[in-house]
C-alpha cells in the first residue's frame, strides 16, 4: 500500500502577505516568535506592508547558511523566554528549516538529534509540533510546503528531519517578495527547486501525482527562470518560478536521490558554508547521465526533454548550459573542496535519506567517481 498526502495550506499571489493577520489569528498564535536572517532585514523585507503585526515581536535572525543545532537551541531560547506560542519564518530555506527545528523543540522533548530519520525519529515526532507560518523569500527550496527540516548537529552531521506534522500549518507565497533578489540567489535557488522536479520525478517510489507536480514544476521554472535570472523584477517569471518551487517542495515527499545525498553531505562541512542549490546545480548533470543509464530514468528525463522541446538524451548537456548562462561554476575545487575529504563526504552520501531513493543503486566509490568528474 502506498500513502500519499498533500497536507499544506498555501495562500499564493502577489499580495498574498497582507493575509499574515487573518493566519495568525486562524492559528490562535498571539505571540509569535519571528524567525529570518540579517540579509532579509537589510534588504528591507521585514519592513513590508503586511508585516506591521509582526511589530515588536521577538526576532531571531542569527539563522546559518546552514541552519545548525546551536542556532536551533538559540532560537528555542528565545521563544521559551518570550513565551511564544507559534512562529513565523520569513526569507529562504534556512530560515524555514531551522523554524521547523524551534517548532519540534518547543514541545519535544531533545535532544534533536533523536528526531532525525536515520536515527528512527520519524515516529517520534507528534502532531504537538508548534504552529508555524512560514513566508518564502526565494523560490528554492520549497520548505514551505515541505515535511522535512536539514539541519547540522554539532557533531557535523547534515541529517533530514522529516515528518508530516514539520509541514507548515499555513505557507504564505507572495512573489513580489523575490523581486528584489539578486541573480546568483535567483539562479542558485531557481536551480535548486529545479533538482526537486527531477530527482523527485526519477525517485523509484509510486507516487503519479508527485510525479505530474514534478513535470509541472519542471516546465515552469525551465522557462521562467533565465527571464528571472535577466529582468528581477519580471512579477510574471517570478510568480512562475514560486509555483515551480512550491511544487518542488509538494513532490519531493517522493524522495531525492544522489544528488541531494552528496550536498547534505557536503553542505555540513562547517568551514565551507557551501549553498545547497549551487551544490545540486553542480551536481545534477553529471548524477543525471549515471542514472540515465537505468531504462525507467532515461524514460522519465526523456518526458522532461519532450515538455521543453528538448532532443533525446540532451537534458545534461542542457542543465550545464544553463548552469553556465546563469554563473554557476562547474568545479567543487573551485568552492574550497579539496580531495582528502571525498572518502567521508561518499560515506554521509550513503547514510543520507536521499541515497535509499536513487534510480540506481550507487556505492562509495561510485559517489567517489561523481565527485571527480565536477572536482
Amino acid at each position: 500500500m502506498d500513502i500519499i498526502s498533500y497536507l499544506s495550506t498555501v495562500y499564493f499571489g502577489a499580495g498574498a502577505i497582507g493575509s499574515l493577520k487573518e493566519i495568525l489569528s486562524q492559528l490562535g498564535i498571539s505571540r509569535p516568535l519571528l524567525v529570518s536572517d540579517h540579509g532579509i532585514k537589510a534588504a528591507g523585507l521585514l519592513e513590508r506592508p503586511g508585516l506591521e503585526i509582526l511589530a515588536g515581536a521577538p526576532t531571531f535572525l542569527d539563522v546559518p547558511t546552514n541552519p545548525t543545532e546551536s542556532a536551533v537551541l538559540a532560537g528555542l531560547s528565545l521563544y521559551r523566554q518570550h513565551g511564544c506560542d507559534g512562529v513565523v519564518a520569513i526569507g529562504g530555506g534556512s530560515p524555514l528549516d531551522l523554524a521547523k527545528g524551534i517548532t519540534l523543540l518547543a514541545t519535544h522533548d531533545g535532544p534533536l538529534e533523536q528526531y532525525a530519520a536515520i536515527e528512527g525519529g520519524i515516529a517520534r515526532i507528534t502532531q504537538n509540533v508548534a504552529p508555524l507560518v512560514a513566508v518564502p523569500t526565494t523560490a528554492g527550496t520549497g520548505s514551505e510546503v515541505g515535511r522535512a527540516a536539514l539541519l547540522t548537529l554539532e557533531d557535523g552531521r547534515k541529517l533530514g528531519f522529516i515528518s508530516p506534522h514539520l509541514i507548515p500549518r499555513r505557507a504564505i507565497c507572495d512573489p513580489e517578495l523575490t523581486t528584489g533578489l539578486p541573480p546568483a540567489l535567483t539562479a542558485a535557488t531557481g536551480l535548486d527547486a529545479l533538482s526537486h522536479c527531477i530527482e523527485s520525478l526519477l525517485s523509484p517510489r509510486y507516487n503519479p501525482p508527485a510525479e505530474a507536480i514534478a513535470r509541472d514544476g519542471f516546465q515552469r521554472i525551465w522557462a521562467a527562470l533565465p527571464v528571472a535570472f535577466e529582468e528581477p523584477a519580471n512579477l510574471l517569471a517570478r510568480t512562475e518560478l514560486m509555483m515551480g518551487a512550491l511544487e518542488g517542495g509538494m513532490t519531493f515527499q517522493k524522495g531525492l536521490g544522489a544528488v541531494h545525498a552528496l550536498s547534505h553531505a557536503l553542505g555540513g562541512l562547517k568551514e565551507l558554508k557551501l549553498h545547497h542549490g549551487m551544490l545540486n546545480a553542480i551536481l545534477m548533470p553529471v548524477v543525471l547521465r549515471w542514472n540515465c543509464e537505468i531504462e525507467s530514468a532515461a524514460r522519465k528525463v526523456a518526458q522532461l526533454e519532450d515538455l521543453v522541446g528538448l532532443p533525446r538524451g540532451s537534458l545534461a548537456d542542457n542543465l550545464e548550459n544553463l548552469n553556465a548562462r546563469l554563473g554557476i561554476g562547474a568545479r567543487l575545487s573551485e568552492l574550497g573542496v579539496t580531495r582528502d575529504i571525498i572518502p567521508w563526504i561518499c560515506e554521509r552520501a550513503i547514510a543520507d535519506h536521499s541515497h535509499a531513493t536513487n534510480p540506481r543503486a550507487l556505492s562509495a566509490a561510485e559517489y567517489a567517481q561523481i565527485i571527480e568528474a565536477v572536482y
